[in-house]
């Protein structure tokens, strides 16, 4: 009679522990900048970013040939709101003016549009495939940056979402780090 309570102790203890493991393994847990390979849900890349953090991706536009900044902050409802596009020349597929309540100026050699309220849930990105010199810039002063080829080749594309990822996500993903 004991040794059969000592093994349904066990066979209980046994199931809690594999029940809290996978609870940790496969809860969300750390929210991130997730690169999602084209239209799939196999994840790429990441970047843990919180909430009310700022980024960027900088483009190297394929005519100019000149630097396009596009700025962009984690809302709380995890959407991705852009705040403000940079740039030095005009021309295809550069903004010529602001709208509402932006702010339009001009510093420093480059155009500003400030004050922007654009936002996304997700946003397609493609890798440069002949100009690709594609970068992403985080931290607290703008002061992370790694070009995307030392993670993803030219010309691929990819959706980022802010979402939340499992442990298990975060060991076998690939951490985007300077």
């Amino acid at each position: 009679m004991k040794l059969l309570q000592k093994y349904n102790i066990f066979v209980i203890m046994l199931l809690v522990i594999v029940i809290s493991l996978v609870f940790i393994l496969f809860f969300p847990f750390r929210s991130s900048l997730v690169f999602y390979k084209e239209n799939t849900d196999h994840i790429a890349a990441y970047l843990p970013i919180n909430k009310g953090e700022h980024f960027q991706l900088i483009f190297k536009h394929s005519i100019h040939l000149t630097d396009v900044v596009e700025k962009y902050v984690v809302n709380d409802d995890q959407t991705i709101k852009q705040t403000e596009i940079v740039y030095e020349e005009f021309g295809i597929g550069m903004p010529s003016n602001a709208h509402g309540n932006e702010k339009f100026t001009y510093k420093n050699g480059k155009y500003h549009i400030k004050n922007l309220s654009n936002v996304f849930p997700k946003i397609n990105l493609r890798n440069g495939k002949t100009v690709s010199k594609n970068r992403l810039v985080w931290g607290e002063n703008a002061d992370k940056e790694i070009y995307l080829n030392k993670y993803f080749n030219p010309g691929a594309w990819f959706t980022l979402k802010i979402e939340n990822i499992t442990l298990w996500e975060y060991w076998k993903g690939v951490r985007i780090h300077e």
